[in-house]
């Protein structure tokens, strides 16, 4: 018989918690030793009855708590990554709950994408047939390992119902002037056939997922101006509502750069949406721009203009000045010194020695420099940018090396961009929504978006004029999906809105947010942008969506390299000639063998099968397992030599409730008054001491494995008292 204490009832725990005590019964095994079997046998027994309590969105007397965990991409199977990832947010939601908290801890999928695109044609089938598959197969493995998530909020990215409202949340951002279609040079994956932003692209130029080395191409490309929050999202990261974020704000901070200049759009003459976004640190002296140099790698270098002398050449195609409308000459050159990362600059030759050097060498006539006052400079500083501002032309506070986001991406598993395309009107913005992608009736390869191919659905008509119209084919890059969903959990059912705002007011921001370092800059720059977006707007009642992170760290895996030809081999085909030396040989061939930890997966066949896991140890073993010995935060060796004390203790606490059951029905010898009185203040300061240590743990400095290690200690202390306990009774 297992028993929930009815006093519970009697101090209101009920109404304060949520759940109703009761004695239930188990399955009668506590007079056998624990093993696999039993645990298995328990969990089986208990999975339909020990239900969490869920979210009450109606529930004001509650302090609200607001876990989440990364989405997953739904690759097909879980691997020991999202083990640890989820058995961390899972602890965390039910240590909440233990104490009183309306705790949200919901679960979804981030389904679009190039892998699930690249998995279907290689299978010869439709993407959304392999991710609703693979979604599937993870769900229930998530199930398996025990995770209390509120699946009743569940979304999907791909699902229509969710990315209506991301193309909600993209004309949100148009009808603001935030969204804009130029030509540019991109950032092109030669092997993955489609665009990647800045921020998708390593420091060595190679591409984020596929590994390819990244070529520049000239496309027309949609974006979003995300330097117009330059400074707010530089300023944010010193908000001292942030929690543990050191690294990443280190990170975010060298990603968006020193705000002490402001970016202007010169739109290039003739044309009519193309134009070239120029920054300056002397946003005051704007109305004195003579020229604009470009390197020669800047898309402007290969149009026709007049070779001049040292290499310097005067192009033909000039540009229009933002605020008075005068035509500036371009000259493609190398005499100029351009900023790190940066291919143009804005000449002003009055203000900067350099412009002026340029000037005079090439003929190009300015005013000599004047002096204005301190109060007059920031005066006028502030006229032009505001201006600026006004005519949607820049006036925002950047660095020189930041750019805006690219999301195009040519390729069918994404959100549709909501744009059709009329000889008359021009790009006009869908409101009928949401602008589904449409069936697939053959299967296409790689080497583009089949959206091109799709004529039935690209023939539309002109929402404005009613003529006949092409949509856009490019869909949205998948971190605009992922920009935004955890608000989409706070009413995942809504079909009148993105999300409840006076819900979002009172659950947001997200209190613990937890995942892997790799998305510092790209989804948690994004997901800051849009929420200080949001924000701007009314609808958020703060700017930062996260409070405090969790970065956990990988799970590594023993790996073998064959020397020499970088080949990996599985554990069971090598033999380990000195284990501290890391040397190994290669059974069958004798082949030297490169012994490293490296992050678990398929190619370097290191990984471990949380199915396997489960199978031998059972769900709440393997979850104790990955949370004991390393910090979260810390990257873990996966090493089984770790394994007997998790289950060593579990036998200890088995051990203890049996004798408590035994106790029960035959209660040992009375002892006298004061020895009772002594044990009860020794189990009283213990209880109170490891409790302390194991909150602050759990909630202050996020050391789980010593939270555990601290249990661990109680047991041990616990087997101790019995021990001195039967030597005063006998």
């Amino acid at each position: 018989m297992i028993t929930v204490c009815n006093t519970f009832l009697k101090t209101g725990a009920k109404k304060r918690f949520g759940f109703m005590c009761r004695h239930v019964s188990g399955l009668g095994l506590w007079d056998k030793d624990i093993d696999s079997d039993i645990k298995h046998k328990i969990e089986e027994h208990w999975k339909d009855k020990l239900k969490c309590d869920t979210f009450k969105e109606m529930d004001n007397v509650r302090d609200k708590y607001y876990v989440l965990s990364m989405f997953p991409y739904p690759s097909g199977s879980l691997h020991m990554g999202h083990v640890r990832v989820y058995t961390i947010s899972d602890t965390i939601a039910r240590f909440q709950r233990m104490n009183g908290k309306n705790v949200i801890h919901p679960i979804g999928w981030d389904a679009f994408g190039l892998p699930a695109e690249n998995a279907a044609i290689e299978r010869k089938i439709p993407p959304q047939d392999w991710t609703e598959s693979n979604i599937s197969h993870m769900k229930s493995q998530l199930e398996r390992l025990g995770c209390s998530f509120d699946w009743d909020r569940e979304l999907a990215t791909c699902d229509p119902l969710y990315y209506r409202w991301t193309q909600e949340l993209f004309l949100k951002l148009y009808d603001s002037g935030l969204v804009y279609q130029k030509k540019a040079k991109v950032n092109w994956d030669p092997v993955d056939q489609t665009v990647l932003a800045d921020e998708q692209v390593d420091e060595n130029g190679c591409s984020w997922r596929s590994g390819a080395k990244i070529e520049k191409k000239l496309l027309r490309q949609w974006f979003i101006r995300t330097t117009n929050f330059a400074k707010d999202l530089l300023e944010g990261l010193d908000d001292p509502v942030l929690q543990d974020w050191r690294d990443v704000c280190k990170l975010q901070k060298h990603w968006i750069g020193e705000c002490n200049g402001v970016n202007f759009d010169f739109r290039l003459v003739g044309e009519e949406q193309d134009f070239l976004t120029l920054w300056t640190c002397k946003p005051e002296y704007l109305n004195s721009v003579k020229f604009v140099a470009v390197n020669p790698s800047h898309m402007l270098s290969e149009n026709e203009g007049v070779a001049l002398k040292e290499g310097t050449k005067k192009l033909q195609a000039e540009l229009l000045h933002p605020l008075n409308g005068k035509t500036i000459p371009v000259y493609v050159t190398d005499e100029i010194e351009f900023l790190p990362q940066t291919d143009s600059f804005l000449g002003i030759p009055h203000a900067c020695p350099q412009s002026a050097e340029f000037a005079e060498k090439f003929d190009i006539p300015y005013e000599k420099s004047f002096k204005i006052s301190e109060e007059e400079r920031l005066a006028l500083q502030n006229q032009i940018c505001q201006r600026a501002r006004e005519l949607k032309v820049g006036g925002y506070w950047s660095s020189a090396k930041l750019r805006d986001w690219l999301i195009s991406r040519q390729r069918f598993w994404g959100t549709p961009i909501p744009i059709v395309h009329c000889r008359n009107c021009g790009a006009q913005p869908v409101r009928d929504l949401p602008v589904e992608l449409p069936k697939l009736t053959k299967v296409f390869q790689k080497g583009g978006s089949c959206l091109s191919e799709a004529s039935e659905w690209i023939d539309c008509i002109c929402p404005k004029c009613n003529q006949t119209a092409k949509r856009e084919t490019d869909t949205m890059d998948t971190f605009v999906d992922s920009s935004w969903y955890f608000l989409r959990y706070l009413n995942p059912k809504d079909s009148h809105q993105m999300f409840d705002v006076a819900n979002a007011k009172r659950m947001m921001p997200v209190d613990l947010y937890i995942g892997g370092k790799e998305h510092a800059v790209l989804h948690l720059y994004y997901a800051r942008f849009v929420s200080h977006f949001l924000h701007s707007q009314g609808l958020l009642p703060e700017r930062e969506p996260f409070k405090r992170l969790l970065v956990q760290g990988m799970v590594m895996g023993r790996s073998y390299r064959v020397k020499g030809t970088g080949r990996y081999v599985p554990e069971n085909e090598i033999e380990v000639v000195d284990k501290k030396k890391n040397r190994a040989v290669v059974k069958s061939t004798g082949e030297q063998v490169v012994m490293s930890w490296e992050k678990m997966s398929k190619s370097k066949r290191n990984g471990v099968d949380p199915g396997d896991m489960f199978q031998e140890y059972g769900s709440d073993t393997t979850r104790l397992l990955i949370l004991a010995d390393v910090a979260p935060t810390s990257h873990r060796n996966w090493n089984s030599n770790t394994f007997p004390g998790i289950i060593n203790w579990q036998k200890r606490l088995w051990i203890t409730i049996r004798d408590f059951i035994n106790h029960r029905t035959n209660p040992p010898p009375a002892i006298t008054e004061d020895q009772f009185k002594a044990h009860e203040d020794y189990m009283f300061d213990s209880r109170n001491y490891y409790v302390k240590g194991v909150i602050f743990n759990y909630c202050g400095s996020q050391q789980h494995s010593v939270a555990i290690s601290k249990q661990q200690e109680g047991a041990t202390s616990n087997f101790r008292q019995k021990s001195s306990i039967r030597k005063s009774t006998s």
